[in-house]
């Protein structure tokens, strides 16, 4: 056979291969394409699953009135807390005490009475989130029940517990009322003070409990005892005698003179 007809021959043999070849890398690359497709929407949904879980995360674990975390989560907190101060202890490593404030806020039943429950609900809404500003990011403020609230401050002992707790007095009894009406935005109204005091009461890990039910009741004694002295100061779980009688419109609570001056200072300051 002559060398045309060879050249011929083996074309004719060729192109269905060469369109064979093609169409199957044609085929080859639409399905990558939609694997990448696939694999897009796939990676999208995740994303979606994982953003709706952390908002279910999130509203299991915080009060729906206030948005501050709620019983469950300052339970699951508080175990997790006393369990690093026994490892810290176990290590013989520097100490790691955990206070645990426990704060009732008074007077709530006038604003109920006078205003409604839904404006009292925007003020106790508004006062937790005052409250939260008063605290470090490492600590954690939920409300335990009505207008109870706990405040755990890790790695905080005795002075910095008082600190916490007088600023969280004074924040309440300082708060003032919000108002509004349906037409217009809600703005304080300088003249309106809420009526509001706090009593808390104050207990330390380890020297008022070593687990989370007696540093509870240790912290509730002493809140009970802020409470019999009339409110708007605090208490401590043990050394009664560091908790000097309240004097009437003042925190008490055994602290230094420039502590007292400073907020003094800001009770006459205008806001």
């Amino acid at each position: 056979m002559s060398t045309p007809l060879l050249v011929q021959a083996f074309a004719g043999l060729s192109a269905p291969a060469l369109a064979a070849a093609g169409w199957y890398g044609l085929r080859l690359r639409r399905t990558a394409a939609a694997a990448r497709t696939r694999e897009a929407g796939l990676q999208e949904r995740i994303c979606e699953l994982e953003q709706e879980r952390d908002e279910l995360r999130r509203t299991a674990s915080c009060d729906p009135l206030t948005g501050v975390w709620n019983y469950r989560h300052l339970q699951i907190t508080l175990d997790r807390e006393i369990e690093r101060s026994r490892r810290a202890e176990a290590a013989a490593a520097e100490p790691r005490p955990l206070a645990v404030l426990m704060l009732q806020i008074t007077g709530f039943d006038a604003v109920v009475a006078e205003h409604g429950r839904t404006r009292a609900g925007a003020v106790l809404r508004d006062l937790a989130q005052r409250l939260g500003l008063e605290i470090r990011r490492s600590d954690t403020l939920g409300r335990y029940g009505g207008e109870e609230f706990l405040v755990l401050l890790p790695d905080t002992g005795v002075e910095g517990a008082v600190q916490v707790a007088e600023r969280l007095c004074w924040t309440v009894r300082r708060h003032r009322l919000l108002d509004w009406t349906p037409a217009t935005p809600a703005e304080p109204d300088p003249g309106a003070r809420s009526g509001l005091t706090a009593a808390i009461g104050v207990a330390v890990l380890p020297r008022d409990g070593s687990h989370a039910a007696p540093l509870l009741r240790a912290a509730d004694r002493a809140l009970a005892a802020a409470r019999a002295e009339g409110g708007d100061c605090w208490r401590g779980a043990l050394n009664r005698a560091e908790n000097p009688p309240q004097k009437p419109g003042r925190v008490s609570g055994g602290l230094s003179q420039p502590l007292h001056s400073a907020l003094s200072q800001a009770e006459t300051m205008p806001q």
